[in-house]
């Protein structure tokens, strides 16, 4: 998208930066509890919860370090401004992670030259009592450090979160493997998480083979775009490794967030949040959209001469063929929200909405999910 006034917008004003990421620190910590209710319901294994927990927290510790980086914004000249997209995500654009990327790879470097917490809370009282005066200049280099502090312990959520293997167990002659990734999607600027279970039939296990486990790194993140079907992800991925067969890929999108007081989407969520009139920090919705695609049988397919490989054939969903449209076997969206919001949506009931899930966050922090 392009960077335009209209899509991404500067939060110049240190009071409403810091009620954005209040926001986001609240969201994201209802997460994991969503995590854990799909777990319960029997849509996700433990195994699964315990690696999304592990990118909702790294998401977390990101908005955290974002946080301190801007803490100062609009009070001190070179604090800098937070940008993020109001119109399409609610996130922060791509670039404020790539830059956070950058400033990770320098942490140490910048620690070693600041002075330690305590010193510039001891420095920041004796200006206030020697000069009387607030000490923003000292406010401002705590704020940095925080900020390089985060980076440096690491764990967090990057533009690029290069894939990891799980070894599942043994079917026979294979192993089987969960494979995760996840990208902060540059073109839409959101979260995006990935799931594989394949089958391995290599004499070396997957994450252990020094040839095959590289290539398919560079593979799987150089398809991680949120324009690329799930089939079209899964089939070239199947061509391009003989003796890797992806049985299961899930995509889930984190976001967009909606809030009547920071967002600019349109459509129905943007008006119930309107009618809401919700609370400071219990006005907004979030959107959650898992896709999954699931191999249906196997074909064998004609390879060389004399040999044959094995080639995936994947269910698509198979209502007036939107399979074929979403290149997926199943997509399901939902939306966590408050129950404010939530009371407003189900006043209004907007058409299209009946079928999404609700997971209503109750003023004490309880999940509760509805259809």
């Amino acid at each position: 998208m392009p960077d335009t006034p209209l899509d991404h917008f500067q939060l110049e004003d240190t009071r409403v930066t810091r009620r954005y990421f209040d926001k986001f620190e609240r969201i994201t910590g209802h997460l994991a509890r969503v995590a854990a209710n799909m777990e319960v319901e029997g849509r996700l294994s433990k195994r699964e919860v315990e690696v999304l927990a592990r990118y909702l927290t790294a998401l977390t510790f990101t908005f955290r370090a974002l946080a301190h980086k801007y803490q100062f914004s609009g009070r001190f000249a070179h604090a800098g401004k937070l940008t993020f997209d109001r119109v399409e995500s609610g996130f922060p654009v791509a670039t404020e992670l790539m830059t956070m990327a950058n400033d990770a790879a320098q942490a140490d470097r910048h620690l070693a030259g600041m002075r330690t917490e305590e010193q510039l809370k001891d420095e920041m009282v004796r200006v206030i009592l020697r000069d009387r005066e607030i000490p923003t200049k000292l406010q401002y280099a705590l704020s940095q450090r925080l900020y390089y502090e985060e980076l440096a312990r690491g764990e967090l959520f990057w533009a690029r979160n290069d894939p990891q293997a799980i070894w599942l167990g043994d079917d026979a002659d294979r192993r089987r493997f969960l494979i995760h990734w996840a990208v902060y999607d540059s073109q839409i600027n959101l979260p995006t998480i990935y799931l594989m279970e394949l089958e391995d039939s290599g004499r070396v296990g997957l994450p252990k083979d020094d040839r095959r486990w590289p290539e398919v790194q560079a593979h799987l993140m150089a398809q991680a775009l949120a324009h690329l079907k799930l089939l079209t992800i899964a089939r070239g991925f199947d061509k391009d490794f003989d003796d890797l067969h992806p049985k299961r890929l899930r995509r889930f999108h984190v976001g967009p967030m909606y809030s009547h007081a920071f967002t600019r989407q349109a459509g129905p969520l943007r008006e119930v949040l309107e009618l809401a009139k919700a609370p400071e920090g219990e006005d907004w919705a979030l959107v959650w959209t898992e896709e999954e695609l699931v191999s249906d049988r196997v074909e064998r397919e004609k390879s060389g001469w004399f040999g044959s490989v094995e080639r995936q054939v994947f269910a698509l969903d198979p209502f007036a063929g939107q399979g074929a449209d979403t290149g997926a076997t199943r997509m399901e969206r939902s939306i966590i929200l408050p129950q404010r919001p939530y009371q407003a949506l189900e006043d209004r009931n907007p058409p299209g909405f009946r079928d999404v899930r609700k997971f209503v966050v109750s003023p004490a922090g309880r999940v509760l999910s509805y259809r």
